[in-house]
């Protein structure tokens, strides 16, 4: 059963795209923003595939509970989990999503790396140690929400990885590395048949499995405590050297003091656009994207640029050629 899809991420999308046409930036961080921009498209796009072939094999399974991008904090660690099934015999499988361009390889020593066009060859990280390193947290996490068998044991965790149906796999010989839990994502329903088939005829695990087993009302309500422990990321969030910085030199705008009624018949000063709006005023205005100078309609990025330098722009905003011109 599906319980939970993934997170949408189009405004993450929308903010790195928009950022980019930003002329303060410098070269890390523009290099960063097509980076970080191409790196969350093939992310979405490879868990996007993946849950395609998980809800296909498990959308209307009552007795198998499945969750799509989960995001944990636990004790200070932040567990970021891709898809996440939990079944009646209390097994849950991490299964851990990659999308490469090139052909995945992987050595006896469990060293994977990826390939691409032109013999290139880069190392990666182990995304099943990856996966593993959220074990520790999540027991955590389950033992906190009482997520556990009739008798009180613990579930059992496996750890899967899910590749592009498209990308090759060299792999080791299997007694060297076992790599038989690194899977195209479109072959988990076989992978996954198989292994409740070795299961159920292992008498260890077929004696456990049963004392764990849970109604598919109660492992229903386990995946929904899982849900409301989700934390999702801050789609806005950016690094520090990401942060707009003010130009060494670049004029300050002087204090302006509200307007006042002259008291008397003398001709008062034309005063200057900070001056038509008391400070008690500017806080509206802060939050409205139109350009003080011309009235245009600006971006969210142009707005929080000024907001983040209200004393270079008097506490308004406005369009990046007026922001460049001294507004």
């Amino acid at each position: 059963m599906l319980i939970k899809s993934a997170d949408d991420k189009s405004k993450r999308l929308a903010l790195l795209e928009d950022l980019q046409k930003s002329p303060l930036l410098d070269r890390r961080q523009r290099d960063w923003l097509r980076d970080e921009q191409f790196r969350l498209k093939r992310g979405i796009a490879g868990e996007r595939d993946a849950a395609h072939f998980l809800d296909n094999y498990l959308r209307d399974d009552p007795d198998r509970m499945l969750l799509h991008d989960l995001r944990f904090q636990v004790d200070g660690e932040v567990v970021q989990i891709d898809h996440l099934i939990i079944t009646r015999s209390l097994y849950v499988y991490l299964l851990e999503t990659k999308n490469f361009n090139g052909n995945l390889r992987i050595n006896e020593h469990g060293e994977f790396s990826v390939e691409y066009s032109g013999e290139r060859v880069f190392g990666i990280p182990s995304p099943l140690e990856q996966s593993r390193r959220h074990e520790g947290p999540l027991r955590k996490l389950f033992e906190r929400l009482e997520i556990c068998g009739r008798n009180g044991g613990a579930p059992q965790i496996e750890h899967c990885v899910l590749v592009s149906p498209s990308s090759l796999t060299h792999r080791p010989p299997a007694k060297a590395f076992d790599t038989s839990n690194v899977i195209k994502a479109d072959g988990f329903r076989a992978w996954h048949e198989k292994f409740q088939q070795n299961t159920t005829f292992t008498p260890g695990r077929f004696v456990g499995a049963l004392m764990n087993i849970r109604g598919a009302d109660t492992i229903e309500e386990f995946a929904r405590k899982l849900v409301r422990q989700h934390r999702p990321s801050d789609l806005l969030a950016l690094p520090e050297f990401m942060k707009p910085r003010v130009e060494v030199g670049a004029a300050v705008p002087p204090t302006v003091a509200p307007r006042r009624e002259p008291v008397a018949p003398v001709q008062a000063p034309v005063p200057s656009l900070a001056a038509d709006v008391a400070p008690q005023d500017a806080a509206p205005e802060r939050r409205k994207l139109i350009c003080a100078t011309c009235g245009a309609k600006i971006s969210f990025a142009e707005g929080k640029f000024c907001w983040n330098n209200e004393k270079r722009f008097g506490g308004l905003q406005y369009c990046r050629e007026h922001q460049a011109a001294g507004r």
